[in-house]
């Protein structure tokens, strides 16, 4: 069991290294699907998980010069504050519908970043698919030209994030990252060093939240996901510069619906 977990940890922080939002969202149905979890029980080991795995992204990120620290911070103010609610709503809600609130936002997860990643590639081979006014987060120098739609649109980028960090157990790399790519100019690999950030820090507090609450429950099972996770992400980040991002989103588009898929078969069926 403790082998296991320990590599289906390494394929969630393989994904996130490579992307910086697939791992969160995959990282609970591995624990209940794999390992045979409760959500309830997933949702924190994956926030520790994956917090702990974004971070070491995050530094090594800040040391290329990649990171949009003031971005990733707001985010993350706004995300910490609005998780709680979804903490307090995961708690009441019974577990058949977490189950269908997860599955569900998979699916939708999966399209946009395939239409993000379509879009990103007809943009980088010379077809502006969103012409630059369109843009809410406008860059000037290679940093964010900061107003008062750019300081809406990250906070409710942060909002979002927060939400379904609490009540899904997700680092939240699954919304900043389609957002990002769709109302900004940042360079795709400034996205991916913003987002594990703003994971690291949001997945830290709700994991803190969850755990003065009482339920984290601790296992070697959980200490081998973890450091799978962390050395996955190490492994992916190495490999990222040298496979296209827009075919890595696509790919992890079909994963995803496919996980859904098996999660909803495994609880109503």
């Amino acid at each position: 069991m403790l082998f296991i977990a320990l590599s289906v940890g390494a394929l969630i922080g393989v994904v996130l290294g490579l992307t910086g939002a697939g791992g969160g969202i995959l990282a609970v149905p591995a624990l209940t699907l794999v390992l045979g979890w409760s959500m309830t029980q997933a949702m924190p080991i994956a926030l520790l998980a994956v917090g702990s795995a974004a971070a070491i992204g995050a530094l090594k990120g800040f040391k290329k010069g990649l990171v949009r620290y003031r971005a990733a911070t707001l985010i993350a103010l706004t995300g910490i504050l609005v998780a709680p609610f979804g903490q307090h709503l995961a708690r009441i809600l019974p577990e058949r519908w977490l189950t269908g609130i997860f599955s569900l936002v998979m699916l939708i997860v999966a399209v946009r970043l395939w239409r993000s990643a379509v879009a990103r590639t007809l943009s980088d081979d010379g077809v502006d698919s969103k012409p630059a006014r369109a843009r809410k987060i406008q860059m000037k120098t290679g940093r964010i030209v900061w107003s008062v739609t750019s300081f809406a649109t990250l906070s409710v980028i942060g909002i979002l994030a927060g939400l379904t960090t609490g009540l899904l157990g997700v680092g939240g790399g699954f919304i900043i990252v389609p957002a990002l790519l769709r109302c900004s100019e940042i360079t795709l690999e400034g996205i991916v060093a913003t987002s594990l950030m703003v994971i690291a820090l949001v997945s830290g507090g709700a994991f803190l939240s969850v755990w003065m609450t009482g339920h984290v429950i601790p296992s070697d099972s959980s200490g081998a996901f973890i450091i799978g996770t962390a050395l996955g992400l190490s492994l992916g980040m190495q490999h990222a510069d040298k496979i296209s991002k827009q075919y890595v989103f696509q790919l992890l588009s079909v994963l995803i619906i496919a996980v859904s898929l098996l999660m909803l078969n495994k609880t109503f069926l």
